[in-house]
């Protein structure tokens, strides 16, 4: 059904919950393709052992040269990108499906609701760490804590066609460890003429809070806000609000960002900055 694209670093008992839900709380099979960076806490020898299709570095080469290595195994038209630490809730691909269903093209980015213990979209406590997660009380409360469809939405777990992503190269490796590089890839996605940017709000997903990218000495490569304005020559934030409107109900597919005097200082103000950032 879809290509589910995993990268992974030393996470494994994350790693395993993530699978847990994919194997519980799918309607269909899909093919999980992890990318493992390093794997000497026991990673790559469970991925072996398990029959899945991976990619390896010895290293840590970063969220964004992990998920293009590993989606060049992708056999499937559609290519999922999750979280190793996330937690799919029952039945997330058939209402995926459902919605991919609806359009008459493959133009569009579709992406889940986060539930998270300090932010995502719905703020909520179901476990700090893989070994605390209270799985049953997330199956029996999960339906009842909403947000809405929303526009926008540049966060994993998200769904593109193979074809779309390879159009665009996929993610771009200059924001290696991984900051940044969802707005960069929505902005490529942009570029191609995308405008339908939904977030589902039954398709969610239990997110422990992205463990891989803040283990401290991956982050601190990191300097993805400053590469995207040196290269699109806008903030990230002024990309998301004039041009995703992000976290704003879905309304159907996006305009052209409406040039009003809001949006001409935020633009001054971007080329200012654009101009002293090195």
């Amino acid at each position: 059904m879809f290509s589910i694209v995993i990268p992974t670093f030393n996470n494994l008992g994350y790693l395993k919950l993530c699978l847990k839900s994919l194997t519980n709380n799918s309607k269909y099979n899909h093919e999980i393709i992890f990318h493992i960076n390093d794997g000497s806490d026991g990673t790559k020898d469970f991925i072996i052992k398990n029959g899945y299709k991976y990619t390896h570095s010895n290293e840590n080469i970063g969220l964004c040269s992990s998920i293009n290595k590993a989606s060049k195994l992708s056999t499937a038209k559609y290519l999922l990108y999750s979280h190793d630490d996330m937690y799919f809730c029952p039945f997330w691909d058939e209402i995926l499906l459902r919605e991919v269903k609806l359009h008459k093209h493959d133009n569009f980015y579709l992406s889940g609701t986060m539930i998270e213990k300090f932010s995502g979209h719905i703020t909520y406590n179901f476990g700090n760490t893989f070994a605390d997660f209270q799985e049953e009380d997330f199956l029996r409360k999960y339906k009842e804590l909403n947000y809405f469809d929303h526009q926008g939405s540049h966060f994993a777990p998200h769904l593109v066609s193979k074809s779309l992503w390879d159009r665009v190269g996929g993610f771009s490796e200059e924001f290696n460890p991984g900051i940044g590089s969802d707005p960069d890839f929505n902005m490529k996605l942009w570029k191609e003429g995308v405008r339908i940017f939904k977030g589902l709000n039954d398709f969610k997903v239990y997110h422990f809070g992205s463990i891989t990218t803040r283990k401290k000495k991956f982050l601190t490569l990191n300097r993805g806000d400053k590469i995207f304005l040196k290269k699109w020559g806008i903030t990230t934030k002024f990309f998301k609000k004039h041009y995703l409107k992000s976290r704003s109900k879905y309304k159907g597919p996006l305009n052209e960002p409406k040039v009003s005097f809001n949006y001409i200082i935020g633009l001054i103000i971007c080329k200012i900055r654009s101009f002293f950032t090195f």
